[in-house]
């Protein structure tokens, strides 16, 4: 049994399939319920991913702030956002972690420190240096966690972050979620260093690694010591996690661009069923116990349809809320 496993109990490893259960259910339905017309926009799903969320995120602490890409809604749920106002979120309802006004790619909570998904590739980067400059300046014991694709390495703000991050040696930890792709294109012919990703940060004299992003022992064991590391005042730290979408990039896209044998050799890696056997291999649970929480899982996510389905839209002068002044 792997280090991770033995340093928990049975509730934590336990939870960690709970987790990415709910992760991939809801996911499911989302995909769902827009094609029935129920979400609007675009609709970028995590599935495939969800032992990044799980491992990364269950390392941090309440105080520890989070900033993100567009395939939010994992990382939302695994920071403990309630799926029935992620799920209104999407509906575009008022009761909505968002009230409504940033559908999936703007999820945002205050108060659990997930400070919001982003649409602007990259646009994240500069906001976590932002929030761990503040948390030095003040002398606070917060992390930033910086979810980041591999579509962002090409961004002139993704050099930019690493600088500063590196000169005022900020609390941010930098994950890389590389699914393979930016989009339609293979990260290997957009970025030169494809097979080094975690590399990238030496110029800026950046420590960096890489892990399993489909084992979420793995990950959770590599962030223990990066999360414990930068907190300790070592400065930021950049975390490559190869994974792999099982969807396409959205809802849009029916991901023609990738072989079938490419995919068949991913889906056996598949972060839930590798977990769930992983419980049953060593006497963790038991195939009932699954089941159990399998079927709590799918419950809960029908009553977030419920919830958003009956919730209502936001109200008209809803449009003049929020802004920097009345027109």
């Amino acid at each position: 049994m792997k280090p991770a496993a033995q340093a928990l109990d049975k509730r934590s490893l336990v939870d960690f399939y709970r987790q990415m259960r709910l992760l991939r259910i809801f996911e499911e339905r989302a995909a769902e319920q827009y094609m029935r017309g129920r979400v609007r926009g675009f609709l970028h799903l995590y599935i495939g991913e969800e032992a990044i969320a799980a491992g990364a995120i269950s390392t941090l602490e309440p105080q520890d702030y989070i900033a993100t890409h567009y395939r939010d809604h994992g990382h939302a749920l695994a920071r403990g956002l309630d799926p029935k106002v992620v799920m209104a979120e999407l509906f575009g309802k008022v009761t909505g972690c968002s009230k409504g006004m940033g559908g999936s790619m703007h999820l945002f909570d205050a108060s659990r420190n997930f400070m919001g998904g982003y649409a602007i590739v990259g646009g994240q980067l500069p906001l976590a240096v932002g929030l761990g400059l503040a948390a030095s300046y003040l002398k606070e014991n917060r992390v930033v966690l910086c979810i980041l694709g591999d579509g962002a390495l090409n961004e002139g703000e993704f050099h930019e972050s690493m600088n500063l991050a590196a000169i005022w040696r900020l609390p941010v930890v930098f994950l890389c979620e590389n699914n393979l792709y930016g989009m339609g294109s293979p990260v290997k012919e957009v970025f030169a260093a494809a097979d080094e990703i975690y590399r990238i940060v030496e110029p800026y004299h950046i420590p960096s690694s890489q892990v399993d992003g489909m084992d979420v022992l793995a990950v959770r064991e590599a962030m223990e010591g990066v999360v414990g590391r930068v907190r300790d005042g070592g400065g930021p730290y950049f975390l490559e996690a190869l994974t792999y979408r099982f969807r396409g990039h959205s809802m849009a896209d029916p991901s023609e661009y990738r072989s079938k044998e490419e995919e068949a050799f991913w889906q056996k890696r598949d972060p839930v069923a590798k977990h769930r056997q992983f419980l049953l291999a060593n006497g963790i649970a038991s195939e009932a116990e699954l089941e159990t929480i399998g079927q709590g899982v799918e419950e809960q996510v029908e009553e977030a349809i419920r919830f958003a389905e009956e919730s209502p839209d936001p109200a008209p002068e809803a449009l003049y809320e929020n802004l920097y002044a009345n027109p």
